[in-house]
């Protein structure tokens, strides 16, 4: 099985999926966060393992890479 990144819509991302931000961080998705900081442009991807603790602010009508296997 291949992977590779594809570049989605935000809306078309759902927990479980590994993205990589335009800051270049890559983060497996834990949550979703439907509004970030009272803007209602904008979501937040969290990632909440052992690991680390992570949120991305995402703009809602923007685009981002996911990771996809074929």
């Amino acid at each position: 099985m291949a992977e590779e990144w594809k570049t989605l819509p935000v809306a078309d991302v759902n927990v479980g999926d590994r993205v990589r931000h335009a800051s270049g961080a890559e983060i497996v998705v834990s949550r979703i966060e439907p509004t970030f900081m009272g803007r209602d442009n904008m979501a937040a991807f969290i990632e909440d393992t052992p690991e680390r603790w992570f949120k991305a602010p995402v703009p809602k009508d923007g685009t981002i890479e996911v990771l996809v296997t074929d």
